[in-house]
């Protein structure tokens, strides 16, 4: 298929975000009470909201998950991307040869809340490819694995879904990519990408630098 549109993903995707923030929500977890450890911790909340798990938050914590607590916990993961966020291998070439092909083409629909971001993608150079064209899960009706933030990114760029193409890393996002109608691609750096496939993924691929021939760019 040619697609007309590419809409990216951005944590784990664009940036490799997910260790550092998952390292400070484990953290703040084991201070709050709950003894998590860091592998648990990815297990449950990547590619999540931490409030989509507010119920198993507070019923290991035996605390309700306060606005201040988020509030601290923005403060504190945006101080740790602020300091030590690096983009994904090979994201820029491939993202400027996918954004040249395309004309302009290509957004970034991201589950996260839109200042983290837009903060990531300028901290790693990659702002200028996805200027108005940011989407957060944040600002829709619901937020991955719903398909609203990937139905407004297709929206915008004045493109059908099924005519787009959706780069993801997590299952959660997988799934709202294809509920969304788009041809998924996964990606998988560290395994076989098995669980990404059986959420709907039709290509699974290890690298960055693969991304642009398979979409055909």
């Amino acid at each position: 298929m040619k697609f007309e549109a590419i809409l990216f993903d951005c944590d784990g995707v664009l940036v490799d975000s997910e260790p550092i923030t998952n390292g400070v929500l484990c953290a703040m977890l084991n201070e709050a009470g709950w003894a998590i450890g860091a592998q648990e911790c990815m297990d449950i909340f990547i590619g999540k909201t931490v409030r989509s798990e507010a119920a198993r938050i507070e019923a290991h914590t035996g605390q309700p998950l306060t606005d201040a607590w988020m509030a601290a916990f923005y403060a504190r993961r945006n101080a740790e991307l602020e300091a030590r966020l690096t983009a994904i291998e090979h994201i820029h070439p491939a993202i400027e040869r996918v954004h040249a092909h395309h004309g302009g083409r290509i957004a970034c629909a991201s589950g996260a809340d839109r200042f983290k971001v837009e903060m990531q993608l300028a901290k790693v150079g990659l702002a200028r490819f996805f200027e108005g064209r940011v989407f957060s899960g944040h600002e829709m009706p619901a937020t991955k694995p719903a398909p609203d933030v990937y139905l407004a990114a297709a929206a915008a760029l004045q493109t059908p879904p099924q005519r787009c193409a959706v780069v993801e890393d997590t299952v959660t996002g997988v799934t709202a990519g294809v509920a969304a109608g788009a041809t998924v691609f996964a990606y998988a750096p560290l395994d076989d990408g098995a669980a990404l496939r059986a959420a709907g993924a039709v290509h699974v691929f290890r690298s960055m630098a693969d991304l642009p021939a398979l979409l055909g760019c």
